[in-house]
């Protein structure tokens, strides 16, 4: 039960990240010698049952795989709820129809969901107890942190915020890793008797080097199990990995599952762009990532909704400005866009060619509202009036939130009343 929130509060806001699905996670951590229950990856119904038949007792566990969190309260389209199933040997293949080809909707997918094309089936542990457990990267430390708690199985967030004594966190040291001291630390801590020490090393030196050498930004277990055997067993793990370390990491990186993910984004991180996905109407093209995080703020204060983060850098070129704003062109939920360039390092004529090559080529036809100030700002506003672009200048920052936002609401409302609004003014 991973919780971005609590990942974003740790991790660089900025630092991308790709994952994979729960299946390829416990594949990998099992290649370090950590401990996980027997499991198959089925991609049909036929051969989730025979998985089970495999398994042989009398109750087994089927998760959806997808790329988001939520999923044990999530809901398929066709009325399943949960996409995580403990079931009889029986009703494997019938809950496995109700899972494969659907969309699944959870917290974090939205209301559209992710579709579900393979279910993974997992031998059912019965277990005494559970914990928690990561390694992930920490801005604070300036390096990898543990973070444990004996409230396993739970949303961590909710346990960090109820009882927040009951999660610890450590710096691991880059030079010494994981010591001894700080194995026996967690054993005593989470309540574990001196005779596990040793497991409980073992285990914390196969997680910390499966998380630095494959470039982790999150390794995390939720629950780390312990059988009525006493057996230490990883139930479910969330593996994040550092997108700029993939020219280290191909074979790793290759394994994604590109469908599950966001291809907006994914176009934007191909064109050296920062992007984030939202589900406001107000697209957002803003040079800097704290004026970008003001303009959000701004337009959400102002009465608005933002579309989207976009950060085109101090350092864009005309062909990266293209590639923002064909996204934001073919991004339906984006009615109208909000420029909000301070030209310092990232000159304000280079924005400007960039959205007349972005009308010529895609024929950008949304409403923009451009605040364009700072370096080069004259020729480019000269450049935009020249063109066919139908944009308008305002260089007050709140005034041109107030536009697009007025701009927004009309678009709705007419959207709403089976109107179109056709927008002709020049460039002030």
């Amino acid at each position: 039960m991973w919780t971005k929130t609590l990942f974003k509060k740790l991790i660089p806001t900025m630092c991308r990240g790709y994952n994979l699905h729960e299946y390829q996670g416990l594949m990998l951590l099992k290649s370090y010698g950590i401990p996980t229950p027997y499991n198959k990856v089925a991609f049909s119904p036929d051969e989730a049952k025979h998985i089970a038949e495999e398994i042989g007792d009398e109750k087994v566990v089927i998760k959806a795989q997808v790329l988001a969190g939520g999923r044990g309260k999530g809901k398929f389209e066709g009325g399943l709820q949960g996409g995580v199933q403990i079931i009889t040997q029986g009703e494997v293949e019938g809950v496995a129809s109700c899972m494969i080809g659907k969309h699944l909707v959870t917290k974090q997918t939205g209301d559209e969901g992710k579709i579900v094309d393979k279910v993974l089936v997992m031998k059912k542990l019965v277990l005494s107890k559970e914990f928690y457990l990561a390694f992930l990267l920490d801005r604070k430390f300036g390096g990898p942190v543990l973070v444990y708690s004996t409230q396993g199985g739970m949303d961590i967030e909710e346990v960090s915020n109820r009882n927040p004594n009951d999660i610890f966190k450590v710096p691991i040291s880059l030079k010494r890793g994981v010591t001894l001291e700080l194995s026996e630390e967690v054993t005593k801590n989470l309540g574990f008797d001196h005779s596990k020490f040793q497991e409980i090393h073992r285990l914390l030196i196969n997680m910390y080097a499966c998380f630095t050498q494959k470039d982790m930004l999150l390794l995390e277990v939720n629950p780390l199990g312990v059988t009525i055997d006493g057996e230490i067993v990883v139930c479910d793990a969330k593996l994040n990995f550092d997108d700029n370390a993939i020219f280290r990491q191909k074979a790793t990186h290759n394994e994604r599952d590109l469908r599950q993910e966001n291809l907006d984004e994914l176009e934007a991180h191909n064109a050296g762009l920062s992007y984030i996905s939202m589900n406001g109407s107000i697209g957002c093209l803003v040079n800097g990532a704290g004026l970008a995080m003001a303009t959000m703020d701004l337009i959400k204060l102002l009465g608005g909704s933002p579309a989207n983060f976009l950060d085109v850098g101090g350092g864009a070129q005309e062909e990266q400005i293209v590639s923002a704003l064909k996204i934001l062109q073919i991004n339906p939920k984006v009615d109208s866009v909000l420029i909000n360039i301070f030209g310092g390092i990232m000159r304000c004529d280079i924005i400007a060619s960039g959205l007349v090559k972005a009308a010529e080529r895609v024929n950008f036809t949304k409403p923009i509202v451009a605040r364009l100030c700072g370096t080069n700002w004259q020729e480019a506003k000269e450049i935009v009036a020249k063109s066919n672009i139908h944009a308008m200048y305002e260089p007050d920052e709140e005034k041109a939130v107030k536009k697009v936002v007025s701009i927004s609401k009309m678009l709705r409302i007419a959207k709403e009343s089976g109107l179109k609004i056709v927008f002709d003014y020049k460039m002030a």
